[in-house]
């Protein structure tokens, strides 16, 4: 997105990547069966979703804090490969987009997981 007015957070990397997953999420789930609407379609988005928030609201706080958010994150995307399974198995999504969606999850968690070990040598110094 194009704004004359930018934060500091949306420059991360790993930020503009949990955005374009969430993207990615809301794209494929509106094939999701309507019985799901309000079941894994919306779980499913709200986790995918989160990671982004969750990276957004921490970066603005201490090491400690952002820390914190960045984990919060990595539990917010595992809960999304456990709906990328349930979608798959309820033949919501193909096995080719399950497995895109678990390469970008994959993707994701390398980032946050280096993200936080780096974060944690800060607060440790």
């Amino acid at each position: 997105m194009d704004s004359k007015y930018t934060f500091r957070f949306e420059d991360l990397k790993i930020y503009q990547k949990a955005i374009s997953f969430g993207e990615s999420v809301n794209f494929i789930a509106k094939k999701f069966p309507k019985d799901e609407r309000f079941e894994l379609t919306s779980q499913f988005k709200r986790a995918a979703d989160s990671i982004a928030l969750n990276i957004a609201e921490g970066s603005a706080g201490s090491n400690a804090q952002f820390h914190k958010f960045l984990g919060l994150s990595w539990f917010s995307l595992n809960e999304c490969v456990s709906c990328i399974t349930k979608a798959f198995l309820r033949n919501s999504i193909s096995e080719i987009e399950s497995e895109e969606l678990r390469k970008e999850c994959y993707e994701l968690s390398k980032m946050i997981s280096t993200l936080r070990a780096k974060i944690k040598k800060r607060i440790e110094l």
